[in-house]
């Protein structure tokens, strides 16, 4: 493991894994989805046969499966940060913690994890990283 003083995770997988966990709670809610997405249904469709997981669900856990160890770790340390209200100065302590924790279920851990993407977001806040355009 190197030493990080930051996550090293870049920000566009960041957003996308906030955007994708905000679609899997709306999921687990039994809410549906909103329909005006600018995608139509046949560009859906087509997106979905082109290899495309076929849930969020899946969507979710293939693309933090994917993430390279640093990479899920850093993930892992920025919800824990971000849900316990922590500081950029306590950076070093937290993703200490989440080396020794990890394991090749970090998708499952984080997918169990009510309020994920409000987490996730509040620990890049930390690092003044933010997802809003």
């Amino acid at each position: 493991m190197a030493i990080s003083f930051g996550p090293a995770i870049s920000l566009d997988k960041l957003c996308f894994i906030v955007s994708l966990a905000r679609e899997f709670e709306i999921e687990g809610d039994g809410a549906e989805p909103e329909t005006d997405s600018g995608i139509d249904e046949e560009e859906r469709l087509a997106t979905l046969e082109g290899g495309r997981p076929d849930t969020i669900d899946e969507e979710l856990r293939t693309f933090i499966d994917e993430l390279d160890e640093d990479e899920q770790i850093d993930l892992v340390a920025l919800v824990w940060l971000g849900r316990d209200e922590g500081e950029r100065s306590d950076w070093p302590s937290v993703r200490s913690q989440a080396i020794e924790a990890h394991n090749d279920r970090t998708a499952d851990y984080l997918m169990g994890i009510p309020l994920l993407p409000g987490f996730l977001e509040d620990g890049m806040n930390a690092f003044g990283l933010s997802c809003e355009t």
